[in-house]
């Protein structure tokens, strides 16, 4: 495996063919955690192969669950003998810094072995990211939290959970998925209100519900879980991963390619099909494949009064912050303007002045908002030497460097390989020409 941190990129070239999108990575680290709810054996299928899952397997793996490679991406885990040591080593410190999604090991352990214990983790730097939801949530129902500023690691326990009234004081998503994971082996009943209610966290609870959880109110904000004293294994498969699909839509606007993503679930989607519509993108969608035209132009759209577009990030159903960085990107050659409002994260449009640098015409007004006058092709992006700040941005700007002229450096793509299997291979079977150095 060739594992240089580098693409070089030569921009220009018209992609033509057929994309199918991996599991979803924020799916997948929330059912990740999920399997240590049980000592019997649970089966993910379509887990997407990148840098944050291998992270977490590795994790898991090491606190003694038995993992099986069944396939490219299909795990068996089984927790049956959990090794709570673990938590005090090297090792465990080191990989659980690296990735976000390791406070969602918080729940499963304390439900079933009364303590555990997790470093300040990592993930992207794109602002302020407090964990302040998931401890209060744990406390309410019974757990006692310390932060532990000498070793800048969380100490949690809890002899006996109890379930309660919880009303979130952020749409929280891996925040709800730590006390839904805790509260379905609580005493009695838990409730919580202002739960965020995206499809990932959806397949969670339907997962834990074929294990034997008893949660009520699916898909909306207002959850009711009656607590149970076991768990048992099941089966589950991951969504086609929503961000991917974005990323790919805004691939083939920008590139001026006919690209079909193949098996998308089309359903789990909401507002984001109709979202890249706005900025005047055609998708042709039938059954669960997405057919994305080549286009000479794509004419963004005004609000009904005649001002200008304005695309915002929210809680689900509201349109996610995860695309808010390819939409920027794809913003560039669209014909008209944007309002890009990032509400959510303070840091995640510092990576503009790249783009403006490739010769996009874009005015940062301020930490969360960024104006973009598209070119609608009347001067091609330039080629440039850049390095990826997180993700999302990452990917914005491979995108910026396959439609560019002339050859691109994107430094730092440990950051796309966190979040985007192969991404290269993929893409070059498609037309696209990226080197990895």
């Amino acid at each position: 495996m060739n594992t240089g941190d580098s693409f070089v990129v030569t921009g220009g070239n018209k992609l033509h063919g057929t994309l199918t999108p991996q599991g979803a990575k924020n799916e997948a680290l929330q059912i990740l955690c999920a399997t240590l709810l049980t000592e019997e054996l649970v089966i993910i299928e379509n887990l997407p192969d990148i840098l944050d899952i291998r992270h977490l397997i590795e994790l898991i793996r090491g606190l003694g669950v038995i993992v099986t490679r069944l396939g490219p991406n299909s795990y068996s885990f089984c927790a049956k003998d959990v090794d709570l040591d673990y938590f005090g080593t090297h090792e465990f410190q080191s990989n659980a810094r690296k990735i976000r999604g390791s406070v969602m090991l918080l729940a499963p352990l304390l439900a079933r072995y009364k303590r555990a214990v997790l470093p300040k983790p990592g993930g992207d730097k794109i602002g302020r990211r407090r964990l302040d939801t998931h401890f209060l949530g744990l406390q309410k129902l019974g757990a006692i939290f310390n932060y532990d500023e000498q070793s800048n690691q969380y100490n949690i326990s809890a002899e006996k959970l109890k379930g309660t009234y919880i009303l979130m004081d952020e749409i929280s998503v891996t925040g709800t998925a730590n006390i839904i994971m805790a509260a379905v082996m609580a005493s009695g009943e838990t409730t919580i209100y202002n739960a965020a209610c995206e499809p990932y966290l959806q397949q969670l609870c339907h997962m834990l519900n074929r294990m034997g959880a008893k949660i009520r109110g699916i898909g909306s904000n207002l959850l009711h879980i009656e607590g149970v004293e076991k768990l048992g294994g099941t089966t589950h498969k991951i969504l086609p991963d929503m961000i991917e699909i974005g990323s790919f839509i805004s691939l083939a606007a920008m590139t001026q390619s006919e690209i079909l993503i193949k098996d998308a679930g089309v359903k789990h989607l909401g507002i984001i099909p109709f979202v890249f519509e706005r900025m005047g993108v055609s998708l042709l969608i039938s059954g669960d494949d997405i057919l994305v035209p080549a286009q000479e132009e794509y004419e963004i759209q005004q609000f009904m009064d005649g001002s200008v577009m304005t695309i915002y990030d929210a809680p689900w159903p509201g349109f996610t912050p995860d695309l808010m960085s390819v939409i920027l990107v794809m913003a560039i050659q669209a014909k008209g303007n944007v309002l890009i409002h990032q509400k959510m994260f303070e840091s995640r449009l510092f990576f503009v002045d790249k783009l403006i640098d490739m010769g996009a015409q874009i005015i940062l007004c301020d930490p969360h908002r960024a104006a973009v006058n598209g070119l609608n092709r009347k001067y091609p992006l330039r080629g440039i030497e850049m390095t990826s700040p997180d993700i999302r941005a990452g990917v914005a700007l491979l995108i910026a460097a396959l439609s560019a002229q002339g050859k691109s450096v994107i430094h730092s793509i440990h950051q796309i390989d966190r979040g985007y299997e192969k991404i290269d291979d993929r893409l070059n079977a498609i037309g696209a020409e990226i080197i990895r150095k």
